[in-house]
This record gives structure tokens, C-alpha cells and sequence, in this order.
């Protein structure tokens, strides 16, 4: 949770903090937690010390315990120990110095402490670059700072050269070792730097150290892969030459050496740990180099769906570190969770200090897109030389859906991204790396036979006739997903389902179909597979994990050659530096999309060849008065890069509406018409002009606009849309005929789902399918049929996706505050409703009316109130701001009250 609102509450509104990061004080004898928030007044920064209850999320949770300014006399530099080194992903010690007194914090392990570590950076840097304009900081005295604090911060705040007694083996800064990889071309220009901010890669783990002791075995992990210096600096055309250059020749100075990598998935159905993980985890002869473990299905409880807590993490987590190869000595790197989906991953002891830039990054497939029951959760590093990206993922259930689980395999490969070190650099994709290991509940199903065929032909162990009927052999086959991935030859019976606790197949009611839902793939040149098998002695789900053994031929770096190569380059650099004007050659300079609609992504390719003397660098830039390079539906993807003497590069033009951008663009207020500009380093800029027709949708457009359109929006003229969105703002404009109670459009899908839906498993839970969300969305915009095309859940979907692209909700932002409030109060909260304008009072009371229909059928549908409450209140009552939790389920409790 974002604790920086807290802060800001305590704040005068002309001053703002840019960042909070928890961290723990570091006394003589023990350590204390604080909230740190970074603050800014005018062109001033201090970072203000708070004490603070468990989560912060009012200003009534913080207390003002002390300000320390950034200014000439202020300097921060990382100082963990060697002994604080010997966890990769350890937390991050860090010494803040100001007019001679020091301050040790700890920040957790994670990109938010990096962040906010760089933006301290960054403030400081520019007080550096301006050492004549000394900062007054007047502004500070404003603040009070609670008296029982001042003593407090005292012991903490001590003079220099008077270390703490639990920091007392280490009192210099650590300086970083030599990294012989092309990171050190990064470092090489920021070692003259007065202070240096380091920090380490993200994770979502919240163990204390005590707990990450035991879970962790041993590491030598050393100074130069712990952290990078977070001020990247920015690399001018020669840095980008050298960096392309090295990497073209990346063959001439590196070398293949194999590393096993044991890979495992499995899905505990919302169990604890039962057994050892022994036979799984240890079956190999020799201990693995590197473990990946992925679980699914970790928490199944409501309060780990809508919340993301679960104390099933620390239990499993404990129950893989017991279970690792016992002839070797492991490390825990990184561990990543998003509801129930969670990786794990652990690097043997001499191989810790090769392992670099970690990042980690989560994305739900679940209902709209968002919600963490489906999706995917990955770590991406660097080993030696060799960039791996694993990833582990949970698609869509059911036997029929098939395409939902294609499309949850596409939207994780286009929305999961990685930032890079360098944050002016574009994020990493998955596909993005040398090496990408796969592994999940992929849910592909055996289709077309009977579960009595499919019994019989796993009886007689005839698995080949099976694999002609699994989904995913044939999707791959068909090119619809996993295009470039190999999986091994699967000699093992269907991993999917058993009765709990035995080997019995499935003898519920459904009896489900057995089926290998649990896979392990792999893209990438120089990999062989050892094994891949299920481990029939694990009983506590109602599946059987897999694992998989890889031998990966990883680039290691041989000194000798990548210093002669680098010499070499930098010889040829000076060669070619002369005053040759960087040039380029562009395929075309006009792009048109036609008929671009809501979600719906349109891309067009520019090419540019260089057709100069030299390699050359563009990047897109801002035109004058725009904070921006395009507007907020157009992107170009990559915005800036480097091209090769000769060589050429492929942008994709993107354009897709969302709800942020479809408003004005459905009024006519705003037109798909821009202008890039594309600039050249040392050469000249080109203009680039981008056009389309856009075809008005009512997602996007008010309640009010479709309350007084009684035709299809695009049957609407232009300026009819217009003159009612400019009535819309005073709502008691003359109107020449009376409104529709509610919106047509939202009647259609309530409609639609009361005749055909009140009993359907699972509703607005279970996401729907992209193309049929399409088609929904292109009838209620262009006509009214008989009925929606699509299934229930696509109509579920497409229901709540219209809520969300309201741009003004069904409770009004300004009614906001009011329902919070009042939330606890039933007979309050119906006199807020009833103050609504009339379309958004009709609105609000019609939904709750079908909602409680639905609960009429909660035997079939399984939905309950608390469901229901959770995924509509936040639709129907969102924040002017950013919600916080508590916010969110004041929201719940006041919607709840209109449920029953």
C-alpha cells in the first residue's frame, strides 16, 4: 500500500512527498521501524522521519520525529556488512549523514526502496549541480516535531566516527568489486561520485531476518553483485556505441559453460505442507545449480483473493528450503507472489555472486484483466552473462476454454514487463531474453475422449494416443501460443485429478477428465532436458507436481578477450568520429488507422534505415508546451534506440483507447490526430504525422450523454455528442426530450444476464473471452439485437468494464467522501443515494435490485454478498484519488447495506 498518503496528509498543501518507503532505525541495541517520506517544497527536498502504527493510512497513524534536509552538509551511502551480504536479496543497510551526525536505517529488499533511493539521489545531484544557489529551507520550520521525539532521535542521530555497536566491524562505505561484464561499463562512469545509493533488486518477500536465517542455507554472495549505483548515468551516443558494439561481438570474448537448473510446478489446491518435499525436490543424483518452484492455488481463501494476504507463503516457502538437494548449500534470491501464484528461486552457494539484476513483476488474467486468481508471476536475471526470465503462470479453468487460456498466455507475454536498471531504457519483455523458462497450471485439457478412454488408454500406459487429444500439443501445433517453446516428451500419467490424500482418480460428482494440466517449457539455444516426471508420493493436492532438470549452456566472459575486443572498439570509435551527420531513411512519414474502436489495439510499423556514414541514436521527443512525446493513446514502441551503420530498425505506431482516453475522443472533443517528432543525436529531427477515425463507444461516455441518446452512439452526429457532453457539465441544462431512466446499452447486458445468467457458476468471477467482449461491445454501439452475442461470462465482463470507463462513476466523486462516512449507518447511507442525480440513483438502485436477484440463486451461482460487495463497490463508489485499503472497505460495507 501506497503509505506516502498518510504522509501527505500531514503536509501544507504546497508542499508534497514524492515517496514513502518503512524502514527499521538502527539503535545501539535494537531497531525500530519508521516511515520515511521524501518532501518537496518548491525546488527544496527534506526526508522526513515519522513514527508510525503497523500501516499507515490516515495522518492520525504518523508522527513528525524528525526532518533532515538534502543539502550540500547531507550524504547517503550503502554500508551493508559482509555478514549482511550473505543473502542474495538481503535487505539493504544505509548510512544518511547530515553536518556530521549519522543515521543506519535498513530498507527492505525490493525496486520501491531503489526508487526511492534514486529520487534521494536525485535530489541531492541537484543540489550539486547549483553548489552558488544554497536551499534556505525555511519552509521546514513550519513543522512541528512531537517533543518525546527529539529525545528519541538523539541516540539515533550520532557523531561521525561513532559507529553503532552492531556496526562496529564495518565503518567505512564498501566500494564495489570489478564486474567483468558489460554491467561495468555502467559503473566505470559513476565511481568519482561523492555519494553512491545502492540498493538491490525487488521482492515481494516479508520475512524478518530471523526468519530468512532459516530459510535460508548459505551464500557468498559478494559486494559487486549486491547492488548497482542507482544513477544510471545517461549514456551519450559513444556509451551506446560501445554497449551495441560489445554486444554484436558478444561471441568474440564469452564462452559456454552448462548449469543445471531444476524447474517445478505444482498446485496445492489451498492446502498447507503435509509431507516433505524431498521426492520432489530432491530426486536428482547430484544437487541442481539453480531451483525455480512455482505453486498455484497457495491460498483459496477470500481474504488471499481480495486482500493478498496469506500465511500459506511462509509455510511453503519453509517446506521447499527443508526439502533441497542435502549435499549442497543454497540461497534464497528472490520469491514473487500474486494471490496464490508464487515462484520461488534459489541459486546454489558458489554461484551467488554471479547473479544479477533482479527484478520481478506480477499480472492478473482474472476478471477484467486484473484480479490475481489467474495470471502469471516472473523473475528475470542475469547470470554471468546470460539473461533468464522464469516464469510461472496459472491460466484459465475448464475443459471448453481453451481460447480464454490463449488469451491469458498473450496477455502475459504483452503486459508483463520488467524495468531495467537504466530507467530511461524501455521495459524488458518476456521474450526479451536469452533463456525463458515456463512452468504452471497451464490447465490444457484432453479433449474428445470420454474420462472412461481416457482412463483405459493411462492403464495401458499409451500415452501417445493421449497426446493427440491434449489441448496443448495442439494449440502449439497450431501456432496459437507458446510459438518457439519446447517440452519434453511426457512419459508420465496425467497429473490432474486426484482425490486428495490418494492416487484414486477423481470421484466427485464431476469426475473430471484426467489431464497433464501441469507443464514445464522452454525457448532458448544450448538446453537440454535431464528429466521431466510427476512425483506420485505427494498427496496432499488433487494434483501431483512435475518437475524438470536442464542442462542450459550459460555465457560466461573471458577477461583476456573482452578486454581485447572492448580496445578494439573503442580504436574504431576514434577512427570513425569525425563530422559525419547522422542520417536516416523513414518508410513512410504518414500513418492513417481506420475505424480504431475502444480496446481495441491497432499497430502500424515505421521503419528507419541508416543511410549515414555513422551508427546513430533517435529517440522521440517532446514537441514545445507538451510533457509528453504523443498523446496519452499513441505510443511508440521502442521510442528511442540505436542504429548500426547500415542497419535498420522496425517502431511499432500503437493506438488503443482506454478509459483514461476514450471521453473526450467519444464527444468529439479531442480527434485521433498527432504529430511526433523524431530526433536524431547530432543530426536532424523528422516529423512524423499520425491520423485516424475513431468510432464513439459507450464505454467511456457518461451516464448522463447515454441516458440522452435514445440511438446507438454511432448513429449520434458529431455535434449532437458534443453539445450534450458540454450540458452534461450543468446538469440541469435544457433538454428537448426526457431521458432514458437508465442507460439502453446497460439494460442490454443486466438483461441479457437476468434471462440467460442467475444461475451460472462462478459469474463475474470467471473472466470472458477478448473477442467476444468485441462483439458485445460493437452491438451496443452500433445497434440493439435481439441478444448479446457471446457467453455469460464475456456479458458478465463486459457489464463490469462499462462501469469502470465511466468517467464520472455511478456514485458521483462528489459524493464520495459522504458514503465513507456514513458507511456503518444503513438508513445514511440510502438518504446519500437518494441525494444522487436521477440517472445515477436510477442506476445504482437497478444493479443493486439484479445483484440481489442474484443472491436469490446463490446455491447454483455461488455467489455470496461479501463477492458481490467487493467487486462492485469499488466500480460503483471510486476515489477522486488513489483508494487505500481502508477506504476500499469502507466502500464494501457501505454497498453491502443495498445487498440485503
Amino acid at each position: 500500500m501506497d503509505q506516502s498518503v498518510a504522509i501527505q496528509e500531514t503536509l501544507r498543501s504546497e508542499d508534497n512527498c514524492v515517496l514513502a518507503v518503512q524502514c527499521d532505525v538502527l539503535y545501539d541495541d535494537h531497531s525500530e521501524s519508521r516511515l520515511l517520506g521524501l518532501v518537496e517544497s518548491g525546488n527544496e527536498h527534506a526526508i522526513f522521519i515519522y513514527t508510525h502504527r503497523r500501516m499507515a493510512i490516515t495522518a492520525d497513524d504518523v508522527s513528525l520525529e524528525n526532518i533532515i534536509p538534502i543539502s550540500l552538509d547531507f550524504a547517503v551511502v550503502e554500508v551493508s556488512s559482509p555478514e549482511q551480504l550473505v543473502v542474495v536479496g538481503a535487505d539493504t543497510r544505509v548510512r544518511m549523514s547530515y553536518k556530521g551526525k549519522e543515521l543506519e536505517i535498513t530498507l527492505p529488499f525490493g525496486s520501491h526502496s531503489r526508487l526511492f533511493l534514486g529520487e534521494v539521489n536525485k535530489a541531492w545531484s541537484d543540489i550539486c549541480r547549483s553548489p552558488t544557489q544554497v536551499p534556505k529551507f525555511e519552509w521546514i520550520n513550519k513543522y512541528k516535531i512531537a517533543s518525546r521525539s527529539k529525545e528519541a532521535m538523539k541516540q539515533v542521530l550520532v557523531p561521525q566516527g561513532k559507529p553503532h555497536k552492531n556496526n562496529q566491524h564495518h565503518k567505512t562505505e564498501k566500494s564495489s568489486d570489478k564486474k567483468e561484464s558489460l554491467e561495468k561499463l555502467k559503473v566505470s562512469n559513476n565511481t568519482t561520485q561523492k555519494s553512491k545509493v545502492c540498493s538491490s533488486s525487488e521482492s515481494s518477500t516479508t520475512y524478518s531476518r530471523e526468519d530468512r536465517d532459516d530459510l535460508v542455507r548459505s551464500s557468498s554472495h559478494t559486494t559487486s553483485n549486491k547492488a548497482q549505483i542507482l544513477t544510471m548515468p545517461q549514456f551519450g551516443l559513444r556509451d551506446n556505441l560501445i554497449k551495441c558494439e560489445l554486444l554484436k561481438n558478444e561471441d568474440l570474448y564469452t564462452y559456454l559453460e552448462d548449469y543445471s537448473f531444476f524447474l517445478g510446478t505444482y498446485n496445492v489446491n489451498g492446502q498447507a505442507p503435509k509431507e516433505s518435499l524431498r521426492p520432489w525436490l530432491s530426486c536428482t543424483p547430484n544437487p541442481p545449480d539453480i531451483y525455480c518452484v512455482g505453486f498455484q492455488e497457495l491460498d483459496l481463501s477470500k481474504e488471499a483473493f481480495f486482500f493478498s494476504d496469506t500465511p500459506k507463503e511462509p509455510e511453503w516457502t519453509k517446506a521447499v528450503s527443508e526439502a533441497l538437494h542435502p549435499d549442497a548449500k543454497y540461497a534464497l534470491v528472490k520469491l514473487v507472489r500474486l494471490v496464490g501464484i508464487m515462484l520461488i528461486f534459489y541459486v546454489k552457494k558458489e554461484h551467488a555472486e554471479f547473479i544479477s539484476d533482479v527484478e520481478a513483476e506480477t499480472v492478473g488474467t482474472g476478471i477484467m484483466g486484473r484480479m490475481g486468481n489467474k495470471g502469471a508471476v516472473a523473475i528475470r536475471f542475469r547470470f554471468h552473462n546470460s539473461n533468464i526470465c522464469v516464469v510461472n503462470s496459472h491460466l484459465a479453468a475448464h475443459v471448453e476454454e481453451f481460447e480464454r487460456r490463449n488469451q491469458d498466455y498473450k496477455d502475459i507475454c504483452s503486459r508483463l514487463l520488467f524495468r531495467q536498471l537504466d530507467l530511461t531504457q524501455p521495459p524488458l519483455t518476456i521474450m526479451k531474453h536469452n533463456v525463458v523458462l515456463w512452468v504452471g497450471d497451464l490447465n490444457y485439457r484432453i479433449s474428445d475422449l470420454d474420462v472412461d478412454s481416457v482412463k483405459e488408454l493411462i492403464s495401458k500406459k499409451d500415452f501417445e494416443t493421449l497426446h493427440t487429444h491434449d489441448q496443448l500439443k495442439r494449440q502449439i501445433n497450431e501456432e496459437a501460443v507458446f510459438d518457439g517453446f519446447e517440452e519434453g516428451e511426457i512419459d508420465f500419467q496425467p497429473t490432474y485429478k486426484y482425490d486428495t490424500g490418494s492416487d484414486n482418480w477423481d470421484t466427485s460428482e464431476k469426475c473430471r477428465v484426467p489431464a497433464w494440466c501441469d507443464r514445464i517449457l522452454w525457448r532458448g539455444k544450448n538446453i537440454k532436458q535431464q528429466h521431466y516426471e510427476s512425483h506420485m508420493d505427494l498427496k496432499t493436492s488433487d494434483h501431483k507436481p512435475v518437475s524438470s532438470l536442464l542442462v542450459i549452456g550459460i555465457k560466461r566472459i573471458n577477461n583476456e578477450a573482452y578486454k581485447k575486443t572492448f580496445e578494439e572498439i573503442v580504436r574504431n570509435l576514434d577512427k570513425m568520429e569525425n563530422e559525419c551527420i547522422p542520417s536516416v531513411t523513414l518508410s513512410k512519414r504518414e500513418f492513417h488507422f481506420k475505424d480504431v474502436r475502444y480496446m481495441k489495439h491497432q499497430a502500424e510499423t515505421l521503419s528507419l534505415f541508416n543511410d549515414g556514414q555513422v551508427p546513430c541514436q533517435f529517440e522521440f521527443i517532446q514537441k514545445p508546451n507538451e510533457s509528453t512525446y504523443s498523446k496519452p493513446w499513441l505510443t511508440a514502441n521502442p521510442p528511442k534506440g540505436f542504429i548500426a551503420q547500415g542497419g535498420s530498425v522496425d517502431i511499432d505506431l500503437e493506438v488503443f483507447v482506454n478509459r483514461l482516453t476514450a471521453p473526450d475522443l467519444n464527444c468529439g472533443k479531442q480527434k485521433i490526430e498527432d504529430i511526433l517528432v523524431l530526433h536524431l543525436e547530432r543530426g536532424k529531427d523528422y516529423f512524423i504525422s499520425v491520423t485516424g477515425n475513431y468510432l464513439p463507444s459507450c464505454y467511456g461516455t457518461s451516464i448522463y450523454l447515454l441516458c440522452h441518446m435514445r440511438e446507438p452512439i454511432q448513429d449520434m452526429p458529431e455535434e449532437t455528442l458534443l453539445e450534450l457532453s458540454e450540458k452534461s457539465v450543468n446538469e440541469n441544462g435544457a433538454t428537448t426530450e426526457k431521458p432514458l431512466d437508465i442507460p439502453k446499452e446497460l439494460w442490454m447486458m443486466v438483461d441479457h444476464l437476468f434471462r440467460n445468467a442467475v444461475k451460472q457458476e462462478d459469474l463475474f468471477q470467471q473472466p470472458g473471452l477478448r473477442s467476444e467482449f468485441a462483439e458485445i461491445r460493437d452491438c451496443l454501439d452500433s445497434g440493439m439485437p435481439d441478444s448479446l452475442p457471446g457467453s455469460n461470462h464475456s456479458v458478465a465482463e463486459a457489464l463490469l468494464l462499462f462501469l469502470d470507463a465511466l468517467p464520472e462513476p455511478v456514485v458521483p466523486f462528489s459524493f464520495y467522501q459522504q458514503c465513507l462516512e456514513c458507511c456503518s449507518n444503513a438508513s445514511q447511507c440510502e438518504k446519500v443515494i437518494s441525494m444522487l442525480p436521477l440517472c445515477h440513483k436510477n442506476v445504482f438502485n437497478y444493479l443493486a435490485a439484479f445483484l440481489r436477484e442474484l443472491l436469490k440463486n446463490s446455491s447454483s451461482n455461488r455467489l455470496d454478498v461479501s463477492i458481490l460487495a467487493t467487486i462492485f463497490a469499488s466500480l460503483l463508489m471510486r476515489s477522486p484519488t488513489k483508494q487505500d485499503l481502508a477506504e476500499k472497505r469502507k466502500t464494501q460495507e457501505f454497498f453491502q447495506h443495498f445487498l440485503t
